[in-house]
């Protein structure tokens, strides 16, 4: 088995409703996800993956829904209802992993990143996801 991993960044904000500390407060972040495609054989250019196919599938969906979007839990009420009064770019995290954390981002975008890729003839391994430099977060 032989893997190859694509970079992909984008900016959003977020809060996390049952933060005990900063994070309760609406702010924002430059993410940054990497997602781990492998398969058995390499075709025959020499890839698992051309690194722009991930980007054009992959990317295209966090670029659609994303970035520059606020990522919210769905039952933050007060924020829902503002954001989508002013029309704001919105994406609201599923039921099952509401707050929008680095470790449920990073699930959501395993998923994600599983299904946009499923006829590509790769599996997708692992998502990481950097919510700052310093912290990420890896879905396997």
């Amino acid at each position: 088995m032989i893997s190859c991993t694509r970079r992909l960044e984008f900016d959003y904000g977020h809060r996390l409703l049952n933060h005990e500390g900063k994070c309760a407060h609406v702010h924002g972040h430059r993410g940054t996800l990497e997602i781990t495609c492998s398969a058995d054989a390499l075709d025959v250019v020499g890839r698992v993956l051309d690194f722009g196919e991930v980007k054009r599938v992959v990317g295209g969906w966090v670029d659609e829904h994303f970035d520059h979007a606020f990522i919210s839990n769905p039952y933050d009420h007060a924020v829902l209802a503002f954001l989508r009064k002013e029309g704001s770019r919105l994406w609201v995290m599923p039921e099952e992993c509401a707050e929008p954390s680095a470790e449920n981002i990073a699930w959501v975008m395993l998923g994600v990143a599983r299904d946009l890729l499923r006829t590509s003839g790769v599996e997708v391994r692992a998502v990481r996801f950097y919510e700052t430099p310093n912290g990420w977060a890896d879905a396997v």
